[in-house]
């Protein structure tokens, strides 16, 4: 990774606006001077601020660079200050191949691969190979693809990641790419300490002994190598860079020493012998003669092979009955490509731990009982091999596919040098490894190449073996490559970690993307040389290998994905200049990834996806929300049609039902919710779940509210977020407030999206005199809603309703069945119980029982329906018989319809309006002096309720005082009134309405011959006002007997009357129907059913 990718530039502040800053428009730093010049363009000049002239456009254009600085993307401003810069001068060789070639070629080539041939013989090696490099040959096409679609600054494949699937999936594979790399430099580590301390100075370890002691070795010297190299890095990364091009001369020269030695075997193999007891390989530290004995001077003289089996140089000691019984014999290590060992190499030798190595056809005598022979005289394995884990261990040697694209600002032309570097490079490193599998089976012994540390070939390097003109060439070369690639991996990821620490998705990693004063990644290093040291402290390469393996084949997986998500959403800017790609290919690559995932480790794979996954759903729930139109956003706007137009196809089943609500708030003259607790209870009722949509109304013209409407729904989103409440918001401006909700009614919401449910809070001042339309804009709504069959939900008093944060630890939720609504009763409950703060209330269903219901059996019949429905609740039934209509009805409508009057005069002229209320009141004072001279108290009262200032809280006490004595239920003084929304005229169905006519009509006459006695105006009344406003005297006591104390009252709201001028009683009705509630819901249902007893 070069220096010049990450060099200081200050956070990205593209990243933070939904649009990308260009030299194409909107550019405020565009030099203006002659812009005004002349009139040929006087057409045109109100708007060159915002849209420059192409001449201006096209010099820009011509300008315009893709040198990043540091990971400042092109998205920053064009008027942040640039540092000069050399202009980019490397070309595909030099800038892309040969980096490509460095970061492939490594330390698996020089330290596996002849274990990997030896175990897995020569063809299951060839599948291995093949299927990693098609794997990284399908991601460079795609990786291609992506990298010619625009300019890729510093990040490389996180870069393209997080602007083609989104910031979430751009930030887990991140990470992921960064712990891969980072791990890489503690493999690369690790290989350096194997080769030093096997092959250059095994005497330099500290500690001796069996395996324990090696990885003691490799956990020391790792770390004093990981400390050296962090500060290396750390002090000065231009020293590496510099050194990058010798340590590629260094692998170049390995590998050619490889196929000189090759060549050279055909002709004259070199001398390694392998001494074999029976058909074991053993040890053969020094080179000391592969006999048992041999005659000197005619005496039997022992050899160091005796004194290892037998204990003792004596021929008369005890020796290990394999040793007896099997003669020692000496074969060529090396015999050369044209000896025909190939045939022995071509399939596969697996072992447990602790296997020893044998050659297959070499004839042996068994042993019925192993004695306890020192292992160490044999070579042996140690580690259990078989097919997936040697696909974990070689899967690293072919990662570094992105170097090229890491240093897209130094290329001359990087949309073509990319492609054709990178792929390059994956071809010739493929050939590589697959010629020298092909190679090392036809030219090494099988027993050799199973010897991963080469203890039978007196500790050398077994591919060293192979070198030419020595193996030290190999050993070297080796060495410096694995020093140099360990470098490299600590310069690249605090700097791929700086990258995604600065455009600020990952809150907690925010302190890694500063630095020292030149951008330096100082934390970056720091913690990247932390999570290094944890794989040096695991110290097995074999071990180290296949974590890595899982986080590069996730990013190669991603970058697969993400080349197909956008060629199949055809989206406008998908224009790659790499014309060799398809989604197939792609989707096959992303295919194979996933594959050799599992294949290389289940439970690695299983860990790193779920790593992947907690940092997706983290930035998901608590990163900033980025807009870089990436292709995930794409493909949710093509599954989003898709469902839609499914959804159109037909409304929901029954089953499928749930509140899709339109919520309607009301806005102060600062734009904020005058109820928020409106949206707390929208989120109760929701959990998150299905459509909501919230909605408001602004009075005015759109090109004069415009600026007003924007504050509002970020304030209203605003709220949203707070409340957790998941929805849209959706602003009109309208001339009046009355056809701007009614175009919510009709068009919130996109085809089968659309609610079917509203929800709106009660209007409290609806009886001020200074707001004469709120109660009417209330009862247009109604009307509407019930046209539209959609559900209506009223909520009165919504102040006193709780938050989220509130709960309920007792009480109960108690249902007023009066008419059948389709269910939206009993489901409402349910629902509401779904949420914490509902979760401990109990539900009651109440019904009534009219004078020929038989209420026992209303009761069972409940009860049965319930169980079907699966809702636990608690069932009443209600009776409530018919009797008089008492003098407070009577009083309570003449009220009413003297307020009515009042009310209609309000559209009258001022003057008209002050003379019809004064003959009102005169009138009314007169009757009242007339009839009720013995209450002057109340004859003043009732003044009072006529004049046009009179208050709510007033009036309600007028009503309680006066009538008391009147009412059979006791009712509870309240200066808050709730609101119910259902038909009553329902419950006073047109047949029994007649039958009860005639049976009481007699009845009737003299009951109300009595009544009018009393005050003979109230004989003037309409009828059919003083019956409902007796039924909601009667439904308001039953109710406040039995639900008083409710954490909340759910009623049948009743429809508006189809005479329009009866509205104003209509609120009347409610205001009595829901006097003295705390917390009421009205439901009006929409004419379906939303509620069934079938699975």
């Amino acid at each position: 990774m070069n220096e010049r990718d990450y060099e200081e530039g200050g956070p990205s502040p593209g990243d933070g606006i939904p649009r990308e800053s260009s030299p194409f428009i909107n550019n405020d730093s565009m030099e203006r001077g002659n812009i005004y010049e002349g009139k040929n363009m006087a057409l045109f000049e109100e708007e060159m601020d915002s849209n420059p002239m192409v001449s201006s456009l096209l010099n820009k254009l011509a300008n315009y660079t893709n040198v990043t600085q540091g990971v400042v993307e092109h998205e920053e401003d064009e008027d942040s200050k640039r540092k000069e810069i050399k202009a980019p001068r490397m070309g595909t060789f030099i800038g892309v191949y040969l980096p490509c070639l460095q970061n492939i070629l490594g330390v698996i080539l020089f330290l596996r691969l002849t274990w990997i041939v030896g175990t897995a013989g020569v063809l299951q090696s060839f599948i291995i190979v093949f299927m990693c490099c098609s794997g990284t040959l399908l991601t460079a096409i795609s990786m291609s693809a992506i990298a010619t679609n625009g300019v890729v600054p510093a990040g490389g494949s996180y870069y393209m990641i997080s602007r083609s699937l989104g910031p979430e999936f751009g930030g887990a594979v991140g990470i992921c790419f960064y712990l891969g790399t980072t791990f890489a430099g503690a493999m690369y580590i690790l290989g350096t300490i194997e080769i030093l301390l096997k092959y250059i100075s095994p005497n330099a370890a500290i500690f001796e002994g069996g395996e324990e002691a090696m990885l003691n070795n490799m956990r020391v010297y790792g770390t004093c190598i990981l400390a050296l190299m962090a500060l290396v890095v750390f002090v000065g990364v231009k020293y590496v860079n510099k050194l990058a091009l010798v340590f590629l001369a260094c692998v170049i020269l390995s590998i050619f020493a490889i196929y000189a030695g090759v060549i050279k075997t055909a002709f004259e193999p070199p001398n390694f012998p392998v001494c074999l007891l029976g058909n074991r390989t053993l040890v053969r530290d020094t080179d000391f003669p592969c006999v048992k004995y041999y005659e000197e001077n005619n005496m039997t003289v022992t050899t160091k092979l005796w004194e290892n089996f037998c204990g003792s140089l004596l021929l008369n000691a005890t020796c290990d009955e394999y040793f007896i019984l099997n003669n020692v014999t000496e074969i060529q290590g090396i015999p050369g490509v044209a000896s025909g060992v190939f045939l022995d190499n071509l399939w596969s030798v697996y072992g447990d731990k602790f296997a020893i190595v044998e050659k297959q056809d070499q004839p042996s005598v068994p042993v019925l009982e192993e004695t306890d022979v020192k292992i160490k005289n044999y070579v042996y394995s140690d580690i259990m091999t078989y097919f997936t884990m040697l696909v974990g261990i070689y899967f690293p040697s072919v990662t570094g596919i992105m170097a090229g694209s890491n240093r897209s600002g130094d290329l001359r032309d990087a949309q073509k040098a990319i492609p054709t570097g990178t792929i390059l490079a994956i071809l010739t490193t493929s050939f590589i490894y697959l010629s020298c599998i092909v190679l090392f089976g036809a030219c090494i012994e099988g027993v050799v190449l199973r010897d991963k540390f080469g203890q039978a070939v007196n500790g050398n390097l077994v591919i060293g073996t192979l070198a030419w003109p020595s193996p030290w060439v190999i050993v070297i070369g080796s060495f410096f490559s694995t020093c140099g690639a360990g470098l490299q991996s600590l310069t690249g990821a605090p700097r791929l970690l700086q990258a995604i620490a600065r455009d600020g998705i990952v809150p907690f990693l925010q302190v890694f993307g500063h630095g020292k004063a030149n951008g330096e990644p100082t934390w970056a290093l720091l913690l990247t040389a932390l999570i290094c040291e944890i794989g040096i402290l695991i110290a097995s390469l074999d071990s180290v290998a296949p974590i890595l393996s899982m986080f590069f084949l996730m990013c190669y997986l991603f970058v697969n994905l993400a080349c197909a998500v956008q060629t199949l959403l055809r989206t406008p800017n998908w224009r790659p200049r790499f014309k060799y790609y398809h989604w197939t290919l792609s989707f096959l690559g992303m295919s194979l990834c996933l594959a050799l995932m599992f294949i290389c480790s289940w439970y690695y794979a299983l860990i790193a996806m779920l790593i992947a996954g907690c940092i997706y759903k983290y930035i998901e729930y608590r990163g900033a929300e980025k807009e870089w139109g990436d292709g995930i956003r794409g493909l949710s706007l093509n599954a989003a049609r898709y469902a839609l137009l499914r959804v159109e196809q037909g409304p929901p089943h029954t089953k499928n039902w749930r509140p899709q609500v339109l919520v309607l708030l009301n806005l102060d003259s600062e734009q904020m919710v005058k109820h928020p607790r409106l949206l707390s209870f929208t989120s109760q009722l929701k959990a998150g779940k299905g459509l909501t949509i919230v909605g408001t109304v602004l009075p005015g013209i759109y090109l004069d509210k415009f600026t007003e409407a924007q504050r509002a729904e970020e304030n209203i989103r605003s709220l949203m977020g707070a409340e957790r409440t998941k929805g849209f918001c959706q602003i009109v401006v309208s001339s009046t407030v009355r056809d701007g909700i009614s175009h919510l009614i009709q068009s919130a919401g996109l085809g089968g999206m659309k609610h079917n449910t509203v929800l709106m809070a009660w209007p409290q001042s609806w009886k001020r005199t200074d707001n004469p339309f709120s109660w009417k804009n209330f009862v247009d709504t109604v009307r509407e809603t019930t046209a539209a069959h959609q559900a209506l939900l009223v909520a009165k008093n919504m102040d006193s309703f709780p938050m989220n944060q509130e709960r309920f630890s007792e009480g109960n939720i108690d249902v007023w069945w009066i008419v059948h609504d389709g269910g939206m009763l009993m489901l409402l409950p349910f629902l509401l119980r779904q949420h914490k703060v509902w979760r401990k209330c109990k539900m009651r269903i109440f019904t009534v029982a009219q004078m020929d219901d038989n209420s026992i059996q209303m009761k069972k019949d409940l009860q049965m329906f319930l169980y079907h429905l699966r809702i636990n609740a608690e069932v009443e039934v209600v009776e409530m018989f018919e009797n008089d209509i008492s003098a407070f009805t009577y009083e309570k409508t003449l009220v009413m319809e003297q307020r009515s009057q009042m009310l209609k005069q309000m559209q009258l002229s001022k003057n008209e309006r002050e003379r019809e209320i004064q003959s009102i009141t005169d009138e009314s004072r007169g009757s009242i002096r007339k009839k009720s001279r013995s209450s002057p108290q109340c004859i003043g009262q009732d003044v009072d309720n006529l004049l046009p200032n009179d208050i709510q809280e007033e009036e309600a006490q007028l009503i309680h005082d006066r009538n008391t004595a009147s009412r059979s239920t006791g009712m509870v003084k309240s200066h808050t009134a709730v609101a119910t929304p259902d038909k009553i005229q329902m419950t006073w169905t047109k047949e029994k309405l007649i039958s009860e006519k005639h049976k009481n009509k007699e009845a009737c006459l003299s009951s109300y011959k009595d009544i009018f006695s009393m005050k003979p105006e109230w004989g003037n009344l309409n009828q059919s006002n003083v019956r409902r406003m007796h039924t909601a005297v009667k439904l308001n006591g039953v109710v406040l007997n039995k639900s008083q104390h409710a954490q909340l009252v759910l009623l049948n709201m009743p429809g508006p009357p189809k005479n329009r001028h009866g509205d104003e009683n209509y609120m009347e009705f409610l205001e009595v129907l829901t006097e003295g509630l705390n917390r009421v819901l009205l439901v009006r249902g929409g004419g379906r059913e939303v509620i069934t007893i079938y699975s």
